[in-house]
């Protein structure tokens, strides 16, 4: 099984003799947390009040645990108080909507040079599937320089390959004939999307797709079965956010997590409830800080995700650390009356199982007596027959098959006829309410 790229990469990076080993890479490590510390201290408001009383120097990796977090609500309280560099030197600036409480967007400053480390890593990470003169069509937001989509092009240019900028699909069949017209190799998309083109009824002749690199959001396990068995490719998981500097982490060939930027963020695994870092193996949210980023670095950064660090060596003989895949979030989780939780991701692994599906909304409605679940599907195929499939394999689910039967909660299903293409926007429970898909779905504004 070949190595990852990202190990020769990193260990170039971090000038490592040799192959890289963690003790290496550890020390490196250290080095960058300490420069960090210091770089923001100096020059960001915000950290030299928040780092006030931590020791000038850490002695250990260990001891990044004592410092304070940083959470998406202090970036959107005050964005420009993390910034190290004068205005003149950011040449990105991105801009997230919230669905928090009070209206403020997050927005995210980048300088060249940290735009510029995306764009290695994103050429170091797409040399795992992609060769020398492969077209890849890339179904991100393009148009804009230092979008997701153009940093990408300019990796793969760098590979010798050809980054065709598409963009987010709006046409689902415009879409496919471009695919077999370019005789494109791969792909890089949202899951949904890419599902929806997979399972379109009138497949063009002539597609040789190899590789999909599903990104951007939550990727069910569904979704890469179906992709995989309409077009015989490898589908493979990409972990980023535009926190990160939109490059966070991509699968090796073994493709059972993701190895991480490790030269430029510094990953743990901490207990939602305590803080606490948790050892391999244990599932708690995933905290980042940048090593490397200078316009505006985040130290603790609580992402909201959830996964764990897998123990042993990997597959493809790595020293890198593997993280999980991300299974979910932790506001997408729905508290059902009956102290049962059901996460958005459940929901996505029942219904995209099911041949047809599309896409997918629900609502949730809270009553005294009980609650109502609705969820309706986008479907190629009889409606009548996908809602009861739906309804079936809903109440597969242990929470909800429990609250069912119970009298806790109403379930109902619909379908309709599938007439539009899923939002390029992440999916999410919002304010009370499932909202997945736009059949019916209330997006934030997550893509750049």
């Amino acid at each position: 099984m070949d190595l990852t790229p990202l190990e020769p990469w990193i260990a170039r990076k971090i000038g490592a003799t040799g192959a890289l080993t963690r003790a290496a890479l550890t020390a490196y490590q250290l080095a960058a947390l300490n420069e960090t510390l210091a770089w923001v201290r100096a020059r960001s408001p915000f950290y030299r009040e928040r780092l006030a009383d931590a020791p000038p120097t850490l002695a250990a990796l260990e001891d990044l645990a004592a410092l304070p977090f940083t959470t998406a609500d202090d970036i959107q309280a005050e964005p420009l108080r993390f910034v190290c560099v004068s205005q003149s030197e950011i040449s990105r600036v991105v801009t997230l909507d919230t669905s928090g409480t009070t209206g403020h967007s997050k927005r995210l400053y980048f300088t060249a040079d940290d735009q510029a480390l995306t764009v290695d890593f994103f050429r170091a990470g797409m040399s795992t599937f992609t060769r020398t003169g492969d077209r890849v069509l890339i179904l991100l937001p393009c148009a804009r320089p230092g979008s997701v989509g153009d940093l990408l092009a300019q990796a793969l240019e760098r590979l010798g390959a050809e980054g065709l900028r598409h963009g987010p699909v709006r046409d689902v069949t415009a879409t496919l004939d471009v695919l077999a017209r370019t005789g494109a190799a791969g792909l890089v998309g949202m899951p949904t999307q890419v599902l929806a083109l997979a399972r379109y009824p009138a497949q063009p002749e002539g597609l040789a797709l190899r590789f999909a690199l599903l990104t951007t959001d939550f990727v069910p396990r569904a979704i890469i079965a179906a992709v995989e068995g309409a077009w015989g490719c490898v589908a493979y998981h990409h972990y980023g956010m535009t926190e990160m500097g939109l490059g966070g982490g991509v699968d090796c060939v073994a493709r059972r997590g993701y190895h991480l930027r490790e030269a430029d963020l510094l990953v743990e695994v901490v207990d939602p409830a305590t803080g606490v870092p948790l050892p391999a193996g244990q599932s708690g949210e995933v905290v980042f800080t940048t090593l490397t980023r200078r316009g505006m670095p985040l130290i603790r950064y609580r992402t909201g995700d959830v996964s764990h660090f897998i123990p042993g060596p990997c597959p493809c003989g790595a020293a890198l650390k593997t993280l999980a895949h991300i299974t979910h979030r932790r506001d997408n989780v729905l508290d059902l009356r009956d102290g049962d939780a059901l996460p958005l991701c459940a929901l996505d692994e029942a219904l995209f199982a099911l041949e047809g599906v599309i896409d997918f909304s629900a609502s949730f409605e809270r009553r005294p007596s009980q609650d109502t679940l609705r969820v309706c599907l986008a479907v190629h195929g009889d409606e009548s027959v996908m809602r009861s499939r739906a309804r079936r394999a809903l109440l597969d689910l242990p929470a909800l098959a429990e609250a069912v039967a119970g009298g806790a909660l109403r379930l109902v299903t619909a379908a309709t006829s599938a007439t539009h293409v899923p939002s390029p926007l992440k999916r999410t429970f919002n304010d009370g309410r499932v909202t997945c898909g736009e059949v019916g779905g209330i997006f934030p504004s997550q893509m750049t």
